[in-house]
């Protein structure tokens, strides 16, 4: 077995799997305001944008070769309702109205959610000290709808509502947008691992988690289930979330479903290689690669990260 290992040429023959720039997806806040670009202290690298800054940030994104953006929005006031997130003069749309003028072949993917717009900052419309599901699914269509219309190619949802998929691609198609695509958070966990990203879009619960309506990281037939039930209501590919501890389900969803599948590396994945490459503990390109490839070779089709413009590079 060891001959095929001598050289770098050799194990590049034989290699299995593959990552390149086209296989990544680049995470972008985006605020209000401008003139902004707001480092995040938990996540060294990745900033908050207002929206001419995230032009430009997203040209280098292009650049460098990745293909895709996903937006999240900070917006300047919140309510219980979450108005600001199907507002269609909202901060992501407008974004995303921006984008497709400057960079009309950049791939614009939304984050469909309720928490950063949100007093209480849960994922939905709260009645009674619970998320109602069935009207947050009612705000998530709205907000998917002021999405495609502002010219999103992709919504992702990640609130993890029941029927939320099926009612977003039936209003999808109702309005006009039957081109507009679904990512599904369809496995989003509720991991200790997403605290950077809650203080960089300032979305964490006032009170309480949402356990009750993410799922259990000791479940993975659950994963499976959710990912079935996606895609019969119209999802046109799959997320898994977290990506490092998750691998297993990276890999189950794809073997059972054979639909396209993304692995999110999240901001305390991210945090933890950024945390121990500034310490000198890891070599940190060779880390990242390794991080990714073996999202890849779980299975999936390509993977959000922080890293991926800088990754981008680096594999040239």
């Amino acid at each position: 077995m060891r001959r095929l290992r001598r050289t770098p040429a050799l194990r590049g023959l034989v290699r299995e799997t593959e990552i390149s720039s086209a296989d990544l997806i680049q995470p972008l806040f985006v605020t209000t305001g401008s003139g902004i670009r707001e480092p995040i202290d938990q996540m060294p690298g990745v900033s908050r944008y207002s929206i001419a800054e995230l032009v430009e940030e997203a040209g280098e994104v292009a650049d460098a070769g990745v293909p895709a953006v996903l937006l999240f929005g900070i917006p300047s006031e919140k309510d219980e309702a979450g108005s600001g997130a199907y507002d269609d003069e909202g901060v992501v749309q407008m974004a995303v109205r921006a984008l497709n003028d400057n960079h009309p072949d950049l791939v614009v993917i939304t984050d469909v959610c309720l928490c950063a717009y949100t007093t209480h900052g849960q994922c939905g419309f709260v009645r009674d000290g619970e998320v109602d599901n069935d009207v947050t699914v009612e705000l998530l269509s709205k907000t998917a709808i002021s999405h495609a219309e502002a010219g999103a190619d992709i919504v992702a949802p990640s609130d993890m509502m029941d029927g939320r998929v099926g009612s977003i691609r039936y209003q999808l198609d109702e309005e006009g947008h039957p081109s507009t695509a679904i990512i599904s958070y369809a496995a989003k966990y509720s991991s200790a691992f997403y605290g950077p990203f809650r203080d960089a879009a300032d979305s964490a619960p006032v009170e309480g988690d949402r356990r009750g309506y993410q799922l259990d990281p000791a479940n993975s037939d659950e994963a499976v289930r959710e990912a079935r039930l996606d895609l019969e209501e119209g999802a046109d590919a799959l997320m898994v979330k977290p990506a490092a501890h998750y691998l297993d389900v990276v890999s189950r969803v794809k073997q059972d479903t054979g639909a396209p599948v993304a692995a999110y590396q999240v901001s305390g994945e991210y945090a933890m290689l950024k945390a121990a490459a500034a310490n000198g503990w890891i070599d940190e390109r060779a880390a990242v690669t390794e991080s990714l490839v073996s999202a890849r070779r779980a299975g999936a089709d390509f993977v959000v990260s922080y890293y991926a413009k800088e990754a981008a590079r680096w594999l040239g």
